[in-house]
């Protein structure tokens, strides 16, 4: 079993004393707060971070890494299943701040991008990650194929259109990494086009961040053997047909140019301003395990705070109180 860590534990929201607050909802976001570092804090955890754990780094090779490895966590499925209930009330709470930020003023916001072959899971994060949070607060974008007049643009003009605005957290299933992943496997432009993409890419990450975009990059990694599984699967049930898509097959006879091409983005565009993540994907429940300590990681580095009441609150709780 891996050291325990105390990440988390004990840990005082910033900027706030829990001893002053007051009142139910101030309550339950200290249980939540709780909550999440007993479960961040669980022995099957280990020391380091999910972010570290799993960022890409100079000298990193895609196929070192087995799809079915744990990486940060040696517990089993149950033990996994059994935190994420604390960890996605904790991601509840922190988007609810970081929306209510926004109305006071607050200019930040969190976009995640989930890239992945296909059957990699990346649905699974959107219902059992992204889910977890209140709608009003995310705008997701699943980016196809461009249309005739995003043609007429820029590769990068669509990706800007669709950044979240303060407060909330964007997810791009799929993304501009299409641009330097799927028309190089395909040919779709000449290679002097998307090389200069990776450049372009990193410049574009950078001035979103320096805007106040938290941004966190994940690649769902998937091994060919589990993906025949999956595709066996949603052939074999009638209620996963709609899933299937025969082009998935032919896309499944170009895995290892797709790999290669992977492998160059992670490489190239993995900066300290937006690192890549590789979460291996092969087990469904470690995957969202792994993208919900990312995000919620990434939200507690951020810190976001209540805004403060911009009226009188004793004079407009002594109005509460005279009304009928």
């Amino acid at each position: 079993m891996a050291k325990r860590t105390s990440k988390g534990k004990g840990k005082r929201t910033k900027g706030v004393d829990p001893a002053e607050l007051t009142g139910k909802a101030a309550r339950k976001a200290r249980k939540k707060r709780e909550a999440a570092a007993e479960a961040r804090s669980d022995e099957a955890v280990e020391a380091t971070s999910w972010s570290e754990a799993l960022r890409v780094r100079p000298g990193f090779r895609l196929s070192d890494l087995d799809p079915r490895a744990t990486p940060g966590f040696d517990g089993k499925k149950a033990d996994g299943e059994e935190v994420m209930e604390e960890l996605q009330q904790r991601l509840s709470d922190l988007q609810e701040r970081l929306f209510a930020e926004s109305k006071g003023g607050g200019t930040r916001s969190v976009l995640l991008v989930i890239q992945g072959m296909d059957t990699s899971g990346k649905g699974g994060i959107m219902r059992h990650v992204v889910g977890a949070v209140d709608p009003q607060g995310v705008r997701i974008t699943s980016f196809k194929a461009p249309s005739a007049e995003e043609k007429r643009h820029p590769f990068l003009w669509r990706i800007r259109r669709a950044l979240p605005t303060p407060g909330l957290i964007g997810v791009f299933d799929r993304s501009h990494y299409e641009d330097v992943l799927i028309v190089r496997v395909h040919d779709l432009v000449p290679p002097t086009t998307w090389s200069r993409r990776y450049g372009q890419i990193n410049r574009f990450e950078e001035g979103v961040v320096a805007d106040g975009t938290t941004v966190v990059k994940v690649m769902m990694h998937l091994s060919p053997e589990e993906q025949k599984a999956r595709l066996g699967e949603r052939l074999s049930r009638g209620d996963k047909y709609w899933k299937y898509n025969p082009g998935d097959l032919d896309e499944r006879a170009r895995w290892t140019d797709y790999m290669e091409a992977y492998q160059v983005a992670l490489e190239r565009c993995s900066t300290d301003a937006a690192p890549w993540h590789v979460v291996p994907a092969d087990r469904k429940w470690y995957a969202r395990l792994a993208v919900t300590n990312l995000l919620l990681e990434a939200l507690e580095r951020m810190d976001p705070q209540w805004p403060a009441a911009d009226f009188d609150v004793e004079a407009e709780r002594e109005r509460l109180e005279l009304s009928p």
